[in-house]
């Protein structure tokens, strides 16, 4: 069996949350290996940063919305499918943490957790399965088979395993497992792999380092505390076999590997990719 350097040449990827880290790194990931992307970011400066790394040589389509918006979802499938005809691989990667202590937890920051890690998700797979659904159904009728597809959903180690500090994070992230569990016993009539990867210390913006204070992020006119003090980074290291945080280049290895034609028969499986922790 020989290697092919481009298999995703004359598919169509989505990817959300693609203006910064891992999103980026998969935009990139996907590109190299022939795709045609539609990226998606709340943050269009971010976007447009993606769109230019990309350059010319792959063909791009960007929206910036704010997914958690009841009507972006099905805008943003719908804007992809006018540009390219097909979506091949959806790749649920938008993402963010509001951390604290369970008793310190409000309810904004529960909902604010669960409405972008599971609604989010669940909405935009929904307006997925409106093209895909008749397009599957009418493959199968024509030939007997219907084109593989690929869904990719971001999970986290803190939504396998919990985590401290992270209850609505955790949370959000264990329902993107059963989310990606229930899909994929659903949508197998329809040859649709649905997989997820869950990360563990991946270095972004999320998990900067910092010794006294957590620096904040901005969503929304919020700002929200991120990052890992230099006592936690220090445990993580001496407890992952590797020795050292994955870098958003692996990350997006992990992504592309679940959504190549060699995994067409895998699905319904949590892929961890956090260095052996």
């Amino acid at each position: 069996m020989t290697w092919n350097p481009k298999p995703f040449k004359d598919r169509g990827v989505l990817i959300t949350g693609a203006g910064r880290g891992i999103g980026q790194a998969a935009a990139e990931k996907f590109a190299a290996a022939g795709a045609s992307l539609f990226l998606c970011d709340v943050d269009a400066e971010s976007l447009a940063e993606t769109q230019a790394l990309l350059g010319e040589a792959t063909e791009v389509g960007v929206i910036a919305r704010d997914l958690t918006q009841l009507d972006a979802p099905q805008a943003i499938v719908q804007a992809a499918l006018s540009q390219f005809e097909r979506i091949d691989v959806v790749v649920n990667n938008a993402g963010y943490i509001w951390n604290g202590a369970m008793h310190r937890h409000s309810e904004a920051q529960w909902q604010a957790m669960l409405d972008i890690h599971a609604t989010v998700p669940f909405r935009l797979l929904q307006a997925f399965a409106n093209w895909m659904i008749p397009t599957a159904r009418a493959e199968l009728e024509a030939s007997g088979a219907a084109t593989p597809r690929k869904v990719v959903n971001i999970s986290s180690v803190s939504g396998t395993q919990g985590s401290a500090t992270q209850v609505a994070y955790a949370t959000g992230k264990a329902a993107v497992v059963g989310l990606t569990k229930t899909l994929a016993k659903e949508w197998g009539r329809y040859n649709v792999q649905v997989n997820a990867v869950a990360f563990g210390h991946i270095e972004t913006r999320l998990t900067q380092a910092f010794e006294t204070s957590p620096p904040s992020i901005e969503h929304a006119g919020q700002a929200y505390k991120v990052g890992l003090s230099n006592q936690q980074i220090e445990h993580l290291r001496r407890t992952v076999p590797l020795g050292r945080p994955g870098h958003v280049d692996e990350a997006a290895g992990a992504i592309l590997l679940m959504a190549l034609p060699e995994a067409n028969y895998i699905t319904g499986e949590v892929l961890t990719c956090s260095g052996g922790a």
